[in-house]
């Protein structure tokens, strides 16, 4: 009986997840300590008023930025799952405080990429992140489930990022795409079109190609937030909707690559090696 060894997650995928991760809360804590107006309004959703809202963001920011150093150093498992609970309660707050529900969708990568890192960690690791060692699923199962954690954070994502341009002509988006110089009003309806196309595609057909030409496709359009005026810390504040996809990519890869090698059963090696001639003409 064929001997088989544990899936391993790649350094890569773990190390795509953590800058993601760290990434999102480094830029969402620096935008905190600027005291963002909108802010307010995500307070007020849990009761809290204007003045004392704006007295608690640089400490919300500080935990962030905090949260964000911890998954780069040595992301205790604990840590991430609440990095996951706490990405999750900001989306929400953007519809709870009135915005278009497609706002959470389309932060996603907050909440997934933080819930696949959680997935790829086991209780022990703590020491074990520190030596560069690579995580172990103890089965395919959990394999399949990070694989799908990341295929609906990456399709979500793409959803909700067309639904506010297609449905919603998201004015927002229309102030990036100007700083390109496209000022038709139809624009953000095609590229939403096309957003929601390539959501449709992640969810059936995820390949290689097609996952790498999202990651290039997210990083190039949040580049236009700076662009258009806005801090570089909203770029960098997606940085989960990056790593979603090509933590994907990576991870399907190295399932194939297991797949196709060869199964070797140790005990065959021992009996082959023992066996009468094995050792060639005495």
């Amino acid at each position: 009986m064929q001997r088989r060894q544990p899936l391993t997650v790649p350094l890569s995928v773990e190390w795509i997840l953590r800058i993601g991760v760290a990434m999102e809360y480094l830029g969402h804590g620096m935008l905190g300590f600027g005291r963002p107006l909108p802010w307010a309004a995500y307070f007020g959703v849990a009761g809290i008023g204007h003045d004392p809202a704006y007295a608690l963001m640089p400490w919300v920011a500080l935990m962030d930025v905090s949260m964000a150093v911890l998954a780069l150093v040595v992301p205790i498992r604990a840590a991430v799952f609440y990095m996951a609970a706490w990405g999750l309660w900001t989306a929400l707050l953007r519809p709870l405080s009135g915005e278009s529900s497609w706002e959470a969708v389309e932060r996603a990568g907050n909440y997934g990429a933080p819930w696949a890192l959680f997935l790829i960690m086991n209780e022990s690791r703590m020491g074990a992140w520190m030596r560069g060692t690579v995580a172990r699923f103890r089965d395919g199962r959990m394999h399949a489930e990070t694989c799908w954690v990341l295929r609906l954070t990456t399709v979500a994502l793409l959803l909700g990022h067309g639904a506010l341009g297609l449905l919603l002509h998201k004015p927002l988006l229309a102030s990036h795409y100007a700083a390109l110089g496209l000022h038709s009003p139809s624009v953000e309806a095609w590229i939403g079109g096309f957003e929601i196309l390539l959501a449709l595609a992640v969810l059936f057909k995820p390949a290689f190609w097609l996952l790498a030409f999202v990651f290039a496709w997210k990083v190039a359009t949040e580049l236009l937030s700076p662009l258009a005026g806005l801090p570089f810390w909203v770029f960098i504040e997606h940085g989960g909707s990056y790593a979603a996809p090509l933590a994907l990519a990576l991870l399907q890869e190295a399932r194939t690559a297991k797949q196709e090698a060869p199964e070797i059963d140790a005990r065959s090696c021992v009996e082959l090696a023992e066996a009468p001639g094995a050792r060639g003409p005495s």
